[in-house]
């Protein structure tokens, strides 16, 4: 099992001591580092910050919005920072969701699986410059068609003047549905899934079926060392509250759907019915134990490093760990690596 540090977003402003934390965990043997983007701080400018400070660890976008740029000046980045990174950077993708695509990028969220397939594809072709880059989907056209509103009738295809470093460098798809998860497994290098239990692999065995030998699966995990389980798993509850009441709308949140899949629709109802209601508490009074601990690696040393075998024996190849000090660096990669 390797072990990646998961960034995110900022928050306000930016997270204190990052070039302290990122030189511990190079130092300590993680493999990879892992930023994302929502509507504040972008997921790609910070990589190329800690590019400038590491020499070996892996830089990973988890996820950059498809919405947030064409599939053309995501291709351009991606390169970009490969070059800078000497071959480090792994392009996570994601559709995010209709609230951010509609609401802060004025994009429609249609029709996110063919989107995705078309955008992916057209990254593939600037990266291995075989031929002038053109789509003739829906999604994405290049060249834009002169028949087009707003067309000058002059564009025409174009290969990049840059070369990649990679041609094949590796790309990983944020999916939560069953054919989104497909979709990663069937174009993709690898898969960011949001919530993934070791009890429960079953529960995306088909959907995985078909990836192709090096197939890598990256779970951002919580892990808090504690002797109060109870109160180790109530931030892991806070944040499946949110996600699941209230992230999405009634009759479509994409997270509810996930949980409900995974066996805890029931659960799942009665936390969007309080959190919609208003009541946050209740939110999170309706999160069970066993929801909260099959998501995380909460309790003791001891209780983590066995939970941890059970995690070894799913796809699950990276597991990444959101860190607030270089201390929990530091007892992450005794608990994981040694």
């Amino acid at each position: 099992m390797k072990l990646g540090l998961q960034l995110g977003y900022w928050g306000a402003g930016p997270p204190r001591n990052l070039a302290e934390t990122i030189g511990e965990a190079e130092r300590l043997g993680y493999d990879s580092v892992w930023t994302a983007e929502a509507y504040g701080s972008d997921a790609l400018t910070p990589l190329a910050w800690i590019a400038a400070r590491t020499s070996r660890i892996r830089l990973g976008s988890g996820i950059c919005q498809l919405s947030a740029r064409t599939p053309t000046a995501m291709a351009m980045a991606a390169l970009t920072l490969d070059h800078l990174s000497e071959g480090r950077f792994m392009l996570g993708l994601g559709v995010s969701g209709p609230q951010v695509v509609e609401g802060w990028y004025g994009q429609p969220f249609d029709k996110p699986l063919a989107r995705t397939r078309e955008y992916i594809d057209i990254i593939r072709q600037v990266l291995k410059r075989e031929a002038p880059v053109a789509n003739a989907g829906p999604h994405y056209p290049l060249p834009y068609p002169s028949d087009a509103k707003g067309s000058w009738g002059l564009g025409k295809p174009l290969k990049s003047i840059t070369h990649a470093r990679r041609t094949g460098l590796p790309i990983f798809l944020g999916a939560e549905g069953p054919r989104n998860v497909s979709l990663a497994a069937e174009i993709c290098d690898g898969w960011l899934p949001l919530y993934f239990s070791p009890f429960r692999a079953e529960a995306f065995a088909a959907q995985i079926s078909n990836a192709k030998p090096g197939f890598e699966v990256c779970q951002g995990l919580t892990v808090r060392i504690t002797d109060d389980l109870e109160e180790g798993l109530l931030p892991v509850k806070q944040s499946l509250a949110l996600y699941v009441g209230g992230m999405g709308a009634k009759d479509r949140n994409f997270h509810k759907e996930l949980v409900s899949r995974m066996g805890f629709e029931a659960e799942a109802n009665a936390i969007q019915a309080a959190f919609l209601s208003g009541d946050r508490e209740g939110a999170v009074r309706a999160v069970s134990d066993q929801l909260a601990d099959e998501v995380s690696l909460v309790g003791t040393a001891e209780r983590i490093r066995d939970r941890l075998q059970a995690w070894g024996e799913t796809p699950v190849t990276s597991i990444l760990v959101n860190a607030r000090s270089t201390d929990e660096i530091r007892q992450l990669a005794q608990l994981v690596l040694d």
